[in-house]
């Protein structure tokens, strides 16, 4: 397989990725679990980018800002675009994170994690802080690869094809009425 097939292969996966996740986190409310049964919730929100057309012909929309209802990004899916990059909002119990994801290289980037206080009190390990800053951004890439590994599992199952038939009713409904 040449490098440029296999490039324009982990786009479209990472594309169908973000859209069904998009997708998911509304219909299911934003509940997910870890595969440990470990409850969280995931939004997309703040900031997505949608692309379509090839070269020169290629447009993208950039939907961003706090508490966006990210109409035009809507409007982009039903008119053909794909879900080129979002923010998440993770929550689990007080705690919050943020991240971006990039479809085409499904990487991680401006992940925000619940503020540590790093003040020591007299007598505390210093390490405690920093340990309890690599726990919580271990537990946010926790909670990504758990709606990773649901995405394949469904991905390459024959249940796809009805999620496909959802997905897509979901974005015509979407597309046509602004939140």
């Amino acid at each position: 397989m040449d490098l440029e097939r296999a490039r324009r292969i982990a786009t479209d996966l990472g594309q169908e990725f973000l859209t069904w996740l998009w997708f998911v986190s509304e219909r299911e409310n934003g509940l997910f679990a870890t595969p440990g049964g470990e409850a969280f919730r995931l939004f997309v929100e703040q900031r997505v980018r949608v692309t379509g057309g090839e070269g020169e012909g290629r447009e993208t929309a950039v939907c961003s800002g706090p508490m966006a209802s990210l109409t035009e990004a809507r409007t982009g899916l039903a008119a053909g675009k794909k879900v080129d990059s979002v923010r998440l909002r993770l929550e689990k119990d007080e705690a919050e994170w943020s991240v971006s994801v990039d479809a085409a290289r499904l990487t991680l980037s401006s992940l925000k994690t619940p503020k540590v206080d790093m003040r020591l009190e007299e007598g505390e390990d210093p390490d405690a802080r920093i340990l309890e800053k690599l726990f919580l951004l271990e537990q946010a890439m926790d909670f990504v690869d758990a709606v990773w590994a649901r995405f394949v599992m469904l991905r390459f199952s024959p249940a796809w094809e009805a999620e496909v038939q959802e997905l897509g009713r979901w974005i015509d409904r979407r597309g046509r009425f602004s939140d």
